[in-house]
């Protein structure tokens, strides 16, 4: 029998290798007060008491950019999945009052390409540079047999940390208010819908946007998920955050209720936020009704913060400086039973 190889299997070691050597530089570029070492290692440490933490508690998150992905697979636009990917993590950390200390990614694929991998990872570091965490490792996995041709997948994984007395939410009730964090558009969530509704007017990712003028299709509903870190934590530093709630699956009304108490009804209007056009054109396009649209995508507000009415001037304007366009979405009210959002819509909303 003749001698065979990992390679000739469809595992390129060489590649793995150089791909490796790619993103040192962008992994080094992220590192931040606490990291011990540097890629290359089997494991990553890290120094919680270097890092400036007296009594913190780790906060944890895992996910994925769900089938956005696939548009970036078949428009080759690779640049901004790894923003994605940490936005969804980091995102999840801070509304816990948590600061992302450190991010590790999981990338496979079928047949690895240096050059693809290289600009997905490089994503992934500026991600990490807006969130102010350290790219400190990950894995790449090579399968042929498991992936199509230039198919790949993601998995992000964040590590935070807050003062235990710093944990949120915390003394939410009635009378406070809840201010929005405008979206930068769908961010990662909902594209399963997205796709279909793209499929069913046979338009194609390289066609025209008809909501942004100047992009494809494709590049458009590209744009990455906003980062709220950096704005988040000046607020909670400043000590006027209450609450947060990342608006991602569910909608405003399936992610709000997740940091509000029993007995708690956030109160909004639709009135008070703009809609981004992609989302006037998706309920159009697939005649989507505005209560699925609520249920299925932000909307508009990838974030929701709760501050008390005294200091909602004051957060707003913080939040502006700190570069956010944010709302006033409405108020907290008390209800019967468990916590609720009911959102008065103006009349033709989203279309």
């Amino acid at each position: 029998m003749a001698s065979m190889t990992y390679r000739a299997a469809g595992v390129d070691i060489d590649a793995g290798d150089a791909l490796v050597e790619r993103i040192k530089p962008l992994a080094k570029a992220t590192t931040r007060a606490g990291v011990m070492g540097g890629l290359g290692g089997f494991g990553a440490l890290f120094d919680l008491k270097g890092a400036g933490f007296r009594d913190p508690v780790l906060v944890s998150s895992t996910d994925g950019v769900g089938t956005k992905l696939k548009i970036a697979i078949d428009t080759g636009l690779h640049d901004t999945v790894g923003i994605d990917l940490v936005a969804m993590c980091v995102n999840d950390l801070v509304v816990q009052g948590a600061e992302p200390l450190f991010f590790l990614d999981y990338f496979a694929t079928g047949k690895l390409s240096v050059e693809q991998a290289a600009r997905v990872v490089g994503g992934i570091a500026e991600g990490c540079k807006l969130a102010g965490c350290a790219l400190v490792g990950g894995e790449t996995a090579e399968m042929p047999g498991m992936y199509a041709d230039g198919d790949y997948d993601l998995a992000g994984f964040s590590v935070g940390a807050a003062e235990r007395d710093a944990l949120l939410p915390k003394d939410v009730g009635p009378g406070d208010v809840v201010l929005g964090l405008a979206s930068s558009g769908v961010h990662s969530n909902g594209f399963s819908l997205v796709r279909r509704i793209v499929e069913a007017g046979n338009a194609g990712w390289a066609a025209p946007a008809p909501f942004a003028s100047g992009n494809t299709l494709g590049q458009a509903l590209m744009a990455p998920t906003r980062i709220y870190v950096k704005s988040l934590l000046a607020l909670h530093r400043a000590g006027m955050l209450k609450a947060a709630a990342h608006i991602t699956g569910g909608g405003i009304v399936g992610n709000l209720p997740r940091v509000l108490p029993d007995g708690v009804r956030a109160t909004l209007n639709g009135a008070n936020w703009s809609l981004p056009p992609v989302f006037g054109w998706l309920a159009r396009a697939g005649g989507v009704s505005a209560e699925e649209m609520l249920r299925v995508f932000n909307c508009g507000i990838g974030m929701a913060v709760v501050v008390a009415a005294a200091e909602a001037d004051a957060a707003q304007a913080l939040l502006s400086a700190e570069g956010e366009q944010v709302f006033r979405l409405g108020v907290l009210d008390a209800c019967d039973g468990p916590a609720e959002v009911q959102i008065d819509l103006p009349a033709g909303w989203p279309a």
